[in-house]
């Protein structure tokens, strides 16, 4: 009798596969084997969100990023909505005010005008919500079938004040880990709205820009802040991971302390997901000196976007790169990063 195995996933790949863009191990494989193998420069090898450059003695942030969600529409916002949100929290995770945006559209001959619309005016609402100006762009149509509706591409630009500095490589020992929000809120509500998979929940998107989060710790104990991420693809686990292994220290996660929202429990129990693994856009992790954790933390939940935000954690030795979660019980284990893809476009 032949025994029965798990599966072991598998890293090595001739083709590109859906998991190459899931934010887990394969995406970082393909980040550290292709692009920064043959793009290799010191802002590069930041490992943040946006590259911190000076340029004529300012110092600012830079970053990019392509939006492909299937839907486009979904509860509690949409592409357009999701390319702004997502592009200026990726700005705000330098320490940044955003300034100024760019925005790219790859259009499929045959969508439907009344959306576009509807997408682009919900990008400039968002954009005046951010106070973010979209100052420059591109269009382009491919033929019918040869895409998927819309794609979108964003690329931002801010200031980063000379007394900030915000990077994994600040980290260091009992530094305590906040989580600004309930988790798992826009992977589940992608979930729900595609027919194929049988469930329905209430649950709506988190996209939001968090300016409102930024801009206070910022205001008020900027030198104690350490790092601010944005948990999207992959996840709560994918990130800290991401984290960890750039700053070379070992976390501790306390599962009681997740915020989780009854919808995302029961969606992810009845799929047997990890709410850990679920893409999020309106949260953030923060890693902040211990003596000031309870601060940042009364300082976000009188922010308009921090009202569930919880102290989930901290960073437990400075050997290794592994992220533990911690049970009712006492019982520990190891959460690594995502090896496939959940769900692919969900973003």
């Amino acid at each position: 009798m032949i025994p029965i195995q798990c599966a072991m996933p598998i890293y090595n790949h001739d083709t590109i596969q859906l998991a190459h863009g899931g934010g887990g191990k394969l995406t970082q494989q393909l980040i550290s084997s292709i692009f920064y193998k043959y793009f290799k420069n010191e802002y590069l090898e930041q490992e943040h969100d946006s590259a911190q450059i000076t340029l004529e003695g300012n110092k600012i942030a830079f970053t990019t990023d392509s939006f492909v969600v299937d839907p486009l529409f979904f509860p509690g916002g949409n592409i357009g909505e999701l390319a702004i949100n997502g592009t200026v929290n990726d700005l705000l995770c330098s320490g940044a005010i955003p300034k100024y945006l760019s925005a790219g559209f790859i259009i499929e001959e045959g969508f439907p005008i009344k959306d576009l619309i509807e997408i682009v005016r919900s990008m400039a609402q968002a954009a005046k919500k951010a106070g973010i100006y979209i100052v420059t762009g591109d269009t382009k149509v491919i033929e019918r079938n040869r895409g998927n509706q819309l794609y979108i591409n964003t690329s931002g630009i801010g200031v980063i004040q000379k007394n900030i500095s915000i990077s994994p490589n600040k980290v260091k020992l009992n530094d305590v880990i906040i989580v600004t929000g309930q988790i798992g809120e826009h992977g589940t509500c992608i979930l729900s709205t595609r027919n194929n998979l049988g469930f329905e929940t209430d649950v709506k998107s988190d996209t939001a820009s968090l300016n409102d989060i930024v801009g206070n710790l910022m205001s008020e104990i900027p030198d104690q802040i350490h790092v601010l991420r944005d948990p999207t693809r992959g996840g709560l686990s994918s990130t800290l991971n991401e984290i960890a292994q750039t700053a070379k220290v070992n976390i501790e996660i306390e599962e009681e302390a997740l915020p989780i929202s009854e919808g995302v429990n029961a969606a992810c129990e009845l799929l047997g997901m990890d709410p850990l693994y679920m893409a999020n856009e309106g949260i953030l992790l923060v890693f902040v000196e211990n003596e000031y954790a309870q601060q940042a933390l009364d300082i976000i939940r009188n922010s308009k976007h921090g009202n569930d935000a919880q102290i989930i954690g901290k960073v437990i030795d400075t050997l290794n790169d592994v992220v533990y979660l911690k049970g009712s019980f006492g019982n520990k284990r190891i959460i690594e990063m995502m090896s496939g893809e959940q769900l692919p476009r969900i973003c």
